[in-house]
């Protein structure tokens, strides 16, 4: 445990700064790179950057060509290295087929050979781990990927699946600077704003586990401004002015994730703000791609023809191929898709059809991004008491609606800030720019149509357009911001106020007397308010508890992206399902350390969020000052 919780509270966001760049400037002296690492759901990016002797005219982080196999025995070298992992049949591949320029024989085959061999046996391929992270109900550390595969296919678990795409990149990144240690480099590894906090500690524990003890956790949509104002080269006060409210849309291939950053000024200066955060969406280009491959599946069973589920797994990665050449080339209106046979004659049980240009815009513009009106609301509906293990995807495919409830819960996200002005009849919060981020919104035909969406919402209430921020390059964005973010912990460039992307409790069970069929009432205790920032603790000394020692005890924790008025120690009675978001239960047996089992300790709470950008929780007893740490990274359901 860091000696954070026994320093002094920092308070101010000029000390939380100045704390930034003084322990960013003490680093190791050999430390001479920024490096961004994007652990995306369907690729990761490596960018990094010269910290010495660099201005901010001269400060422009490059992507790392990731060498990897794309095809047994063939390495390449490619800026993105495909989130996938393959576990290939003994017999698969030959034996000297699968060797790197650093290994001979790697423990796991991830990557861009990863994702063309699972095209063709989707069964022994391990896809979104990083979704899997965040799926409450599930212990992200035991073998459960592939999700569907056989008895015969080795699994793995999404914690190790990530942390074989880090070992790649480090691997990689020694391959390419072996004088310059990856562990000794200033690492800044990207998360989705809406990750909670057990999938922010795993996300550490990987960098750990692969010696990046240093690493710090950056959000995905402010890496995504931070390189919009990178490569502006300066130019970026131009384009904001103070009021703008800048929406950051980022569709990729698992998620969608929508942040809202407000432009400020203090002494004169221009100031970000990240103000919300939207919820947790899986929903993104993976849905697209399965959409498709439902409408090929339809177009073959009316001709008679049935797909096994296999088939329906290898035709979505051919969809995918092939809404991204309809996408990138407005010459292509069709493209033909093979689905292979399990039957004896190869040729004779290949099934062909094919995906055309009308049906990707039908599908994917109509179907994902519908034209909502701002009071529509995603579509919920009842689930079923036994479902397949999967993802939690999002019931609604409608992005569209998803964004009409994110802006509008958020209406009152800017009240605290005086340079931010809603008028009085909006019935949502209005975003004056837009800046998108994620592979999918590379295709003109889903940013015209959001931006199109939007826009009708803001004259109907007679707003100003909100104008597109260009120059973001989508794919590589997020790495190369989160390289520019390491020039920024220096005190150079301009930074972004963030802190906690939500508001978080703790339940608190009332001793009330035993009543029969009644559970005890549960009160939500703040222990770590909205934009709490990174490097500050709070310590609850006045809120008394009993804490159970030697015996299992479960805690309840609660969020909230909208209650910014709560204070550490402030007690909620009550609340509205759109207020709280219960997250995952913890339940863990505290040591006994020198105490008898079931011996109730009275303690109080302290609450910090690490330099590294995680929550921590310690009870600390009333009597001795010792101290318990409460951890966020055990899943419910284990």
């Amino acid at each position: 445990m860091k000696e954070l919780f026994g320093s002094q509270a920092v308070k101010d966001d000029e000390t939380v700064e100045q704390l930034a760049v003084e322990q960013a400037q003490h680093a190791d002296s050999a430390t001479q790179f920024s490096v961004g690492i994007d652990l995306g759901t369907t690729h990761c990016v490596l960018s990094y950057a010269d910290l010495t002797n660099i201005d901010d005219e001269e400060f422009s982080p490059q992507v790392m060509a990731i060498p990897q196999l794309t095809s047994p025995g063939s390495v390449e070298d490619k800026f993105q290295l495909p989130s996938f992992l393959y576990q290939a049949h003994p017999a698969e591949l030959a034996e000297d087929s699968t060797a790197l320029p650093w290994i001979a024989k790697p423990d796991y085959l991830v990557g861009e050979i990863a994702r063309n061999l699972g095209s063709k046996t989707p069964i022994r391929l391990v896809a979104s781990a990083k979704s899997w992270l965040c799926h409450a109900g599930v212990d992200c550390k035991a073998p459960i990927l592939p999700a569907e595969a056989s008895d015969e296919v080795e699994r793995v678990s999404p914690f190790q699946a990530t942390t074989a795409y880090l070992q790649h990149l480090c691997d990689a990144w020694q391959s390419q600077f072996p004088d310059a240690p990856l562990d000794q480099q200033d690492v800044v590894i990207t998360v989705p704003a809406s990750f909670d906090p057990a999938a922010r500690e795993l996300t550490v524990e990987s960098a750990r586990a692969v010696g990046l003890g240093q690493a710090i956790l950056l959000e995905e949509p402010q890496a995504a401004l931070y390189s919009w104002i990178e490569k502006s080269h300066g130019d970026w006060r131009k384009h904001a002015e103070v009021g703008d409210i800048i929406l950051v849309i980022d569709v990729g291939g698992g998620t969608t994730d929508l942040s809202l950053i407000a432009v400020t000024q203090q002494q004169g200066n221009l100031e970000l703000t990240r103000v919300a955060v939207g919820d947790h969406i899986l929903l993104g280009g993976d849905n697209m791609d399965l959409a498709l491959a439902y409408t090929v599946k339809a177009k073959l069973e009316q001709d008679g023809k049935r797909l096994e589920p296999w088939q329906i797994q290898a035709l979505t990665h051919s969809c995918r191929d092939a809404k991204e050449k309809i996408f990138t080339n407005s010459e292509v209106d069709n493209i033909p898709l093979v689905v292979a046979s399990r039957g004896s004659s190869l040729i004779g049980g290949t099934l062909r059809s094919e995906l055309t240009r009308e049906e990707v815009n039908r599908v994917l513009v109509e179907g994902f991004l519908p034209k909502a009106a701002v009071s529509d609301r995603p579509v919920s509906r009842p689930r079923t008491g036994l479902r397949t293990a999967g993802l939690p995807y999002a019931q609604d495919a409608g992005i569209t609606r998803h964004l009409a409830a994110f802006l509008t819960k958020q209406q009152g996200a800017t009240d605290e800030l005086k340079d931010i002005h809603l008028p009085e009849q909006a019935s949502f919060l209005h975003p004056t720019a837009v800046l998108f981020n994620g592979g999918v919104l590379k295709a003109d035909a889903l940013a015209d149509r959001l931006m199109e969406v939007l826009n009708s919402w803001l004259s109907a209430e007679q707003a100003p357009e909100a104008r597109l921020l260009e120059g973001a390059d989508l794919d590589l964005a997020v790495a190369r911001g989160a390289a520019y973010y390491g020039y920024v912990r220096k005190g150079k460039g301009v930074r972004i106020k963030g802190g906690t992307a939500a508001s978080y409790y703790v339940g608190i069970e009332s001793a009330m007397p035993a009543v029969p069929g009644m559970a005890p009432e549960i009160q939500a205790l703040c222990i770590a308010p909205f934009g709490m920032e990174e490097g500050t603790q709070q310590e609850l000394p006045d809120d008394e508890f009993g804490l159970v020692i030697g015996e299992p005890v479960r805690f309840r924790f609660f969020a909230s992206n909208t209650r910014r008025e709560d204070k550490v120690g402030t007690r909620l009675d009550y609340w509205t399902d759109e207020e709280l978001d219960e997250l995952d239960e913890i339940e863990i047996t505290l040591p006994e350390e020198g105490r008898r089992p079931g011996e109730v300790v009275p303690v109080h709470l302290c609450a910090a969020v690490t330099e590294v950008g995680t929550l921590e929780l310690q009870a600390v007893s009333q009597k001795d000052q010792g101290r318990w740490k409460i951890e966020f990274d055990v899943r419910a359901g284990e």
